[in-house]
């Protein structure tokens, strides 16, 4: 395995499940189709399935769009209904429209439609810089691939699935992940999140307090490591997964919180940032269906026990960033980009410096 976050002395706050993975959340499966093809074929396509793949019953779910320059399909159907219908996809700006189309088209063969239609959650960043995403290189087979292939335990992070071709505070960037488990005094729940990052410039990056990014200038492609007085224009895509009861409009809450995690990396966004984040639960298998008279026995956590919960998507999705850059490795794509993966020696000698390695 890739060394992680945690293996570089890297200090996080909190206890992570098993494999400090979304995958922690039980029955949840990730699979991955990483597209890297001659010089400018940088790209892929990441599936979640909340139930796995062989569970279609909907979850209870909530986005929150922090800066919505970008896209994802199917949300306001969550928004409106508070239930996700099927597998969730992430991969680049203009290969949205063939994943969508292609897991309704997986969830027809698999007779796994809810209903007669599907509206299927989609979301992107925009991997330009490595990748040409005027030429598709995603195709139907990739989005297949994916699907079939999704398991549970540890996954994989850095340049794989949607994440494959993009950047990170101008560091080669990608897929990340990370869990959160509470102890049982505050319900021994699990957070789950999955992150792909395409955002944040190099001035901007903190690790663990850190500010990392205004001593790593080097090889910034886009601003030469200084402070260009303007905020970033990337995106980054969170999926929040948690086993514990919750409504929708508590996993909205939840959603939300990922944007702080967002923030202890250092950015705060910009006009030009796509940054959306879908939380759902697992629990409540009857969430989507009731008895004869329509009613459904479901459980809630009350709002005076959800405290530890907001706090761990916090700190998870911060992780999950890191590690996304800690796993990430040198990638030259389209039109020669060099993109420079994060030196995790450098980061050593800065975290000591400051009094912050474990």
């Amino acid at each position: 395995m890739k060394p992680r976050a945690r293996d570089l002395g890297i200090p996080f706050e909190g206890a992570t499940g098993t494999h400090n993975a979304i995958t922690d959340v039980d029955g949840i499966t990730v699979g991955y189709s990483t597209v890297i093809e001659g010089a400018s074929a940088r790209t892929g396509v990441t599936i979640i399935h909340p139930r796995g793949s062989k569970n279609h019953t909907p979850v209870y779910a909530g986005t929150h769009s922090f800066n919505g320059n970008g896209e994802m399909t199917g949300a306001a159907w969550v928004e409106e209904g508070g239930l996700l219908e099927g597998p969730i996809g992430i991969t680049n700006t203009h290969s949205v429209g063939i994943v969508r189309d292609t897991i309704i088209a997986w969830q027809v063969k698999n007779n796994s439609l809810h209903q007669k239609w599907s509206c299927p959650v989609v979301a992107e960043t925009a991997d330009g810089w490595l990748n040409d995403m005027n030429s598709f290189h995603v195709q139907e087979q990739h989005v297949i691939s994916a699907l079939d292939s999704a398991q549970s335990g540890a996954i994989d992070e850095g340049n794989v699935g949607g994440g494959t071709g993009m950047l990170c505070y101008e560091f080669k960037g990608g897929t990340g992940t990370s869990s959160r488990k509470l102890p049982e005094k505050l319900g021994g729940w699990t957070i789950g999140i999955l992150a792909q990052c395409n955002f944040g410039r190099r001035y901007q990056l903190t690790v663990a307090g850190v500010p990392i990014g205004k001593h790593l200038v080097n090889n910034a492609p886009i601003t030469n490591g200084e402070n260009p007085f303007k905020q970033d224009d990337g995106s980054l895509i969170v999926i929040v997964a948690t086993d514990a009861p919750v409504l929708p409009h508590q996993l909205k809450r939840l959603a939300k919180r990922a944007t702080l995690g967002m923030a202890r990396t250092g950015s705060l966004g910009g006009n030009g940032s796509g940054d959306i984040f879908l939380a759902f639960s697992t629990a409540n298998a009857n969430a989507s269906h009731g008895d004869e008279k329509g009613l459904s026995n479901i459980q809630a956590l009350s709002n005076d026990h959800i405290d530890p919960i907001l706090s761990a998507t916090a700190y998870a999705t911060e992780e999950a960033i890191i590690n996304a850059m800690i796993a990430a490795e040198d990638m030259i794509g389209h039109n020669h980009v060099d993109a420079k993966a994060l030196p995790h020696e450098d980061v050593k000698r800065l975290l000591r410096e400051y009094n912050r390695s474990v």
